[in-house]
């Protein structure tokens, strides 16, 4: 039986969302834009399901818009700012978000608009009197995550939300890790936008949403049809939004769901600092109640996953959107850790499905693993 503990690069489908989809993919075969019967079918699941996914963040259903998941989620909301301003801006964001923040933002820069990128304090939490610091008069954009997806940190979004209000500054919001796993309102945020994604929290992969609160103006990213309000062109997939609907009802009431997951994360804390006296934990301070980003210095971080790997446990050493590079995390170094200590670091995630069993296992491994990692370092990868 194998361990899976990187929930923050995608979680286990739910039974009872796969038994959704199933169903509707049976039986709702109607195209939801389509005036006849089976058509009107379609829409009222579709509209169902929108209303679930509101609610999970407290939003209107009007307010939300169906994506392929949080990468055009956030996407959509940056060039949908940036292209309705018709003229160069200054955007506002942090070097920790995700790369499909990142990337769109560095894209922006090369048509000529100009960024400010604000680097975190070491305990992975970015000050909000910096970021605040970065804005100017021609800033129309600020970007800032809720939840870190490689440390689990967790990011002053209402501070910022309500400066960017009094000044008439939009504000976005990746909410993809801290969805599910926080209990949060889009309006108590304060944010213009936000992004979410079904697959973080039990959900198909494949669909998110994008909350754009009522009064906002985007220049729509895809055309071809008055789908989502004339927001998004395309075909709706029903079957989809009926599993992220589910997906969103099972998370209803994440603190109470949460509190047993992240007490587990605490006791594998414990135990590997009790095992391996030289352990470290990248991020202190609040965080998402599943994640934990340790430290193991001298050792080498993508073999230890290796070798976790073929011993049945499934962790990784950071964004699953960075796989296959062999650079360390953009995110530990933007902390202040070097090239050696980013790289003797793996990200460990946790779910709804997490046992204790699993947790006490997989400590056993890392005090087995960890010192032969170390032995495989060379001199030269030591030197920091």
């Amino acid at each position: 039986m194998r361990i899976y503990l990187d929930n923050n690069a995608t979680t286990q489908i739910h039974p009872d969302v796969l038994a959704r989809m199933g169903e509707v993919s049976l039986n709702v075969y109607g195209n939801a834009s389509s005036v006849h019967s089976e058509g009107q079918h379609a829409r009222r699941i579709l509209e169902e399901a929108r209303e679930r996914v509101a609610t999970l963040i407290g939003a209107s259903p009007r307010e939300i818009v169906f994506t392929s998941g949080g990468t055009e989620s956030n996407n959509a909301a940056i060039h949908g700012v940036v292209l309705s301003t018709r003229s160069s801006c200054h955007i506002v964001t942090t070097s920790i978000e995700h790369p499909s923040v990142l990337e769109p933002i560095r894209e922006l820069a090369l048509r000529g608009h100009e960024i400010s990128l604000v680097p975190p304090d070491p305990d992975g939490r970015v000050s909000q009197e910096r970021i605040i610091e970065a804005i100017r008069d021609d800033t129309k954009l600020v970007c800032v995550m809720l939840a870190n997806n490689e440390t689990g940190m967790i990011q002053p979004v209402r501070a910022v939300a309500e400066l960017c209000r009094i000044r008439g500054i939009h504000m976005h919001c990746d909410a993809v890790q801290a969805a599910g796993k926080l209990e949060f309102t889009a309006e108590d945020l304060g944010v213009d936008t936000l992004a979410i994604s079904a697959h973080k929290l039990h959900g198909p992969k494949g669909i998110g949403a994008l909350f754009v609160r009522t009064g906002i103006s985007l220049e729509r990213h895809m055309g071809g049809g008055a789908q989502e309000r004339r927001r998004r062109a395309g075909t709706e997939n029903v079957p989809l939004a009926a599993g992220f609907a589910a997906a969103a009802e099972l998370a209803a009431g994440a603190s109470a769901q949460m509190r047993p997951v992240e007490a587990l994360r605490d006791r594998l804390e414990e135990l590997v600092r009790r095992k391996l006296r030289h352990a470290l934990i990248n991020g202190s301070g609040l965080r998402i109640p599943n994640t934990s980003n340790l430290r193991f210095p001298g050792a080498d971080g993508e073999s230890l996953v290796i070798a976790l790997d073929l011993a049945g446990v499934a962790v990784s050493t950071g964004s699953a959107c960075s796989s296959g590079r062999t650079e360390p995390s953009h995110v530990l170094l933007e902390m202040g850790l070097s090239e050696q200590d980013a790289k003797s670091s793996i990200r460990i995630s946790l779910s709804r499905f997490t046992t204790s069993e699993e947790i006490e296992r997989v400590a056993e491994l890392l005090e087995e693993m960890v010192p032969t990692t170390m032995r495989m370092t060379t001199p030269r990868d030591s030197v920091s």
